[in-house]
């Protein structure tokens, strides 16, 4: 449908204005022409209840009178990936829709003496690590358990948590804000809810229980009139205005494989593939420190060696993630059939009755547990434990959806908006007589050639951004494939010509074989893009050397850098290389900023609340 251009004469706009609305409005979809006309929506309501006009889910609720917050749910979230940022929006979304004043903070800007003047709280946390907090959430969970939290007699709370069942600490965080909320007094509105990583059913029930529990304190304090709900938004590269992605988890873009092949020499004991995958008229965008998704599919070997060693006929119809499927066809694509957790292992002992394994399940035989799931699979279990007679439909209700695998881009969008770049690890290990590898680097590795195709998502990551600023230095250790977030950062600064420097901390194993896109680093250092590198080969030499001890050796420069005001990031594993450098990063602080071990780590802290030190650590 053809709209007429808006005219100077009949509209209250300026030429200039005119001119730039009907340019824009040339260019935009009618799904981005309804999310606009919802947005301007929001921002008129926001005007005319005095609250200063932002982007949609970030305005304020005018003050009452006396100066105290209009707003009567407040929602704090704590994530490393954005996922409990994206819950709390929707549910401050869904209700401004209600009329309900809501405000969604994130935990690293919320002020912990203002927790006991609050009376209707969620909270939204994923776990990090091994049970431990997202790095915006540590400040405020070590205040609720410590000896300066207040009494919470006032407050009516709910917690949602978001974890993953494979790991021993799941969702431990968000259990320990919960019990915590109502050791100090508060009131559980309703059971917590703790989301696996196929989240999203879940998360959208805890919002609509939430409304719907709360609305009784809310009615008193409603705001009147709102903006409708809008859609999840982000901003697209070069774009002023917020757009919607055209792909998501539940709908993905099927990419085309342009370019794999393996980084690493011959003779290295890693196998790590440059990826390339084609978003050419796809819409897909992104901004360095974003993640992909991919949909992988389960190895057909595992999959026919479970239908066998359960008797199952491939054929038999089950009842799938999106109806009537075929069995072969559910375990291959739709659901998790290697790592083993606790909910998988309780269920399958309902069907098995071993005395065995119902005791292994009991709560003084965690550790036992732990070490039975460690390095197995589900096909080892069903072996260990067989169970006869069972449907096919009743094992696929047992299992849960199989996960995307998020990849850290290693492409700028600016610097090639048609194709998007990973850097992934082939998994491969022998445990408990079997050999193993992992479902999407294998698939990437071993099934998908250079004209092979994959589902994709961009998975946003809102902890883990440049500096506004492009005059502003940055540090980045990124050993192994941890560096491939930062090969993004560094294309990106190239093509917006920044002039803030850049050093690189990279580590592997050899020089010879495994300094991943070598050839880039050398390039943009000789174009003097590159101020610094340093390297960490650990096998080159008699005594292994890590990225930690490069921090070390450079510590006086480190620590002027981040006295300049330079940004710094972590890319990698988190249970070994991410604590060492937050420790080195600490023991830097002592030394060269002449400060005792407390006010170090107070530094490092503050660091991670300005946002300067930044992580995306697994």
């Amino acid at each position: 449908m053809k709209i007429s251009p808006l005219q100077e004469q009949t509209s209250p706009l300026s030429a200039q204005q005119a001119e730039q609305l009907n340019r824009l409005i040339e260019t935009l979809t009618s799904t981005q022409v309804t999310w606009i006309s919802g947005y301007l929506t929001g921002i008129n309501a926001s005007v005319s209840q005095g609250a200063v006009p932002g982007q949609a889910g970030q305005s304020q609720p005018a003050p009452a009178a006396g100066g105290e917050p209009a707003a009567s749910l407040t929602i704090l979230y704590g994530s490393q990936t954005g996922n409990a940022e994206g819950i709390g929006e929707q549910l401050k979304a869904n209700a401004e829709a209600k009329g309900y004043a809501a405000q969604l903070v994130d935990m690293d800007d919320f002020k912990p003496n203002q927790l006991k003047k609050e009376k209707n709280l969620v909270v939204l946390v994923s776990t990090h690590g091994e049970g431990e907090p997202p790095d915006n959430a540590i400040g405020l969970h070590e205040y609720l358990h410590g000896k300066k939290a207040p009494k919470l007699d006032g407050l009516n709370f709910a917690v949602l948590a978001l974890g993953d069942t494979s790991y021993e600490f799941y969702c431990q965080t968000g259990k320990d804000f919960d019990t915590k909320l109502e050791e100090l007094g508060g009131t559980r509105m309703f059971d917590r809810v703790d989301c696996d990583v196929d989240y999203e059913d879940a998360a959208e029930e805890f919002v609509a229980k939430t409304l719907e529990k709360f609305a009784d304190e809310l009615a008193g304090d409603q705001q009147g009139d709102v903006a409708s709900a809008h859609p999840t938004v982000t901003s697209m590269p070069g774009m002023g205005a917020p757009t919607e992605d055209p792909y998501s988890r539940k709908n993905p873009y099927t990419a085309e494989v342009l370019t794999n092949v393996v980084l690493n020499g011959r003779g290295s004991d890693k196998e790590v593939r440059h990826i390339e995958l084609s978003t050419e008229d796809s819409g897909l965008s992104w901004e360095p420190g974003d993640s992909l998704g991919l949909l992988p599919d389960n190895s057909p070997t595992i999959v026919n060696e479970l239908i066998g060693s359960m008797g199952f006929s491939e054929d038999e119809q089950v009842t799938g993630v999106d109806g009537e499927v075929p069995l072969k066809e559910a375990l291959s694509r739709q659901y998790e059939i290697t790592t083993l957790t606790r909910p998988f292992v309780e269920k399958y002992a309902q069907q098995a009755e071993s005395k065995k394994l119902n005791a292994l399940l009991a709560e003084d035989k965690r550790s036992e547990l732990a070490e039975y799931l460690d390095g197995r699979h589900v096909i080892d279990l069903v072996e260990d434990y067989p169970i006869t007679g069972l449907h096919g439909n009743d094992f696929v209700r047992m299992l849960r959806k199989l996960p995307p695998r998020l990849y850290s881009i290693a492409s700028s969008y600016a610097a090639n908006p048609d194709e998007v770049h990973l850097t992934v690890a082939t998994v491969r290990y022998a445990s408990h007589g079997r050999e193993r590898e992992g479902v999407a680097s294998a698939q990437l590795a071993d099934r998908i050639g250079e004209d092979g195709q994959m589902p994709i998502y961009v998975d946003r990551n809102k902890n883990f951004k440049l500096p506004e600023s492009d005059d502003t230095p940055i540090i980045m250790i990124g050993p192994g494939t941890g560096v491939a977030p930062f090969r993004a950062f560094v294309q990106e600064r190239e093509e917006r010509d920044a002039s803030g420097k850049n050093w690189l901390f990279f580590g592997a194993q050899h020089f010879l074989t495994d300094f991943l896109y070598q050839s880039d680093w050398v390039k943009w250092r000789d174009k003097g893009l590159m101020s610094r590198i340093d390297v960490a080969f650990s096998r080159d030499q008699k005594d292994k050397i890590y990225v930690q001890d490069k921090l070390r050796k450079q510590g006086k420069d480190i620590y002027a850098w981040l006295q300049d005001g330079a940004n710094l990031y972590v890319c990698g594993d988190a249970n070994a290389m991410a604590l060492d450098v937050h420790e080195a990063l600490i023991e830097i602080a002592g030394e060269h900023g002449g400060m005792k071990a407390d006010a170090a780590a107070d530094y490092v802290k503050q660091l991670q609340k300005d946002k300067r030190y930044q992580r995306d650590v697994y």
